[in-house]
């Protein structure tokens, strides 16, 4: 969901909240609870879960030229594994036009 700042007077802003659920095949989870490893996840054991995010952000434009955003998300069995987290992970990003 994206949200536009005219409803409280910051035409140029936004404010996003997103949600999601994600899941590894039977192929994936048997290799990893076996003490597979990947890029990102596998650490020799993979006590298996969803991994649910909820992410909101805000983007506030400054100037015709800047814009700074805040991010922030919460993160349920990072990895797939329940045996982790929670984790929040807090973003900022800054985007100027030259």
């Amino acid at each position: 969901l994206s949200l536009k700042g005219t409803s409280w007077g910051r035409a140029d802003d936004t404010l996003a909240i997103a949600g999601a659920v994600n899941g590894l095949s039977s192929d994936a989870r048997a290799y990893f609870a076996a003490g597979g490893i990947g890029i990102l996840i596998g650490d020799g054991a993979l006590n298996y879960g969803l991994e649910k995010i909820v992410e909101v952000g805000y983007s506030a434009r400054l100037t015709p030229h800047l814009a700074l955003s805040l991010n922030y998300q919460h993160v349920t069995n990072p990895a797939y594994n329940r045996d982790r987290g929670p984790v929040s992970i807090y973003g900022f990003r800054a985007h100027a036009d030259f």
